[in-house]
């Protein structure tokens, strides 16, 4: 029999001394829903916040609490990103730490940039890219001042690199989300901190008008896998990012998109037929 290699599962043991808490925004539905679940299935209590759908949120925290996890829940308004950062401090300070922030809330515009009003260009902003910077130093500090490190896992979209129509301020805001990802995997890297970043495409949510209903087969014929995706499937993304067999990942963009971004999202979305398949 050879020996154990007690190198290795020492060099392991040292990317795994974070708290097992993490804490989710947005969980009251869609992705967040399905990411704070799948957390709390993998080992996670789970801190989840939510805007204004009551009834969602408490529907995420009985089912959390079917794994016997712990829960805190909170209310916050992301529009106001610094209030709304005071939920995570609240969550961290109820369950005594945070090794995990997922970064999932958001809010999108249907507007041309010609025709958007500033007031609501800021709205976006404030939500999807400020909202995630402050929260980010809420978590980040408490896991470099705890000294066991952690992971912060950003939910973009692929139009954090590709654009759309009447998209404007989302995809900015996503843009600018996938380079404050690097530039914190960049200077959290030392304590022991990774960065990433999923970018999902078009997933059965309330947030692209589907309802949490199951993807429908072969309806998208400008998609490789022809059909939205669901939001377990990026919460399996997100638990992988969140694991300690992810600790030499950082600074990386995981794309959950069906293959869309091979096409390009704005014209992928709009095939009517799957001609484009014989070339």
């Amino acid at each position: 029999m050879g020996r154990p290699d007690t190198e290795g599962v020492a060099a392991a043991r040292a990317f795994d001394d974070y708290d097992r808490v993490a804490l989710v925004t947005g969980a009251d539905s869609g992705i967040g829903r399905a990411t704070a679940i799948r957390l709390a299935q993998v080992g996670f209590d789970v801190g989840i916040a939510y805007h204004s759908d009551e009834e969602g949120i408490r529907k995420t925290e009985s089912e959390i609490r079917e794994f016997g996890r712990r829960v805190a829940v909170r209310r916050h308004d992301l529009a106001d990103p610094e209030r709304g950062a005071e939920a995570v401090a609240e969550m961290i300070d109820e369950l005594g730490g945070v090794g995990v922030l997922v970064n999932n809330a958001a809010t999108r515009s249907d507007e041309h940039l010609l025709d958007i009003d500033y007031s609501r260009w800021r709205e976006v902003l404030a939500v999807d890219l400020d909202a995630p910077f402050v929260c980010s130093q809420v978590a980040g500090r408490h896991m470099r001042d705890t000294g066991r490190g952690g992971r912060i896992v950003n939910i973009t979209s692929v139009h954090e690199e590709y654009p759309r129509v009447t998209a404007g301020p989302y995809c900015a805001a996503k843009g600018g989300l996938r380079l404050l990802t690097r530039t914190l995997a960049l200077e959290l890297g030392l304590y022991g901190v990774t960065v990433n970043a999923v970018a999902p495409g078009e997933i059965a949510t309330p947030m692209t008008g589907q309802h949490e209903q199951p993807p429908e087969l072969d309806s998208r014929a400008g998609y490789p896998i022809p059909r939205p995706g669901h939001a377990y499937e990026v919460a399996g993304a997100v638990a992988f990012l969140a694991r300690p067999e992810s600790s030499y990942v950082t600074g990386a963009s995981i794309f959950v998109d069906g293959g869309l971004s091979l096409m390009g999202p704005q014209a992928g979305g709009d095939l009517q037929d799957a001609t484009w398949r014989a070339g």
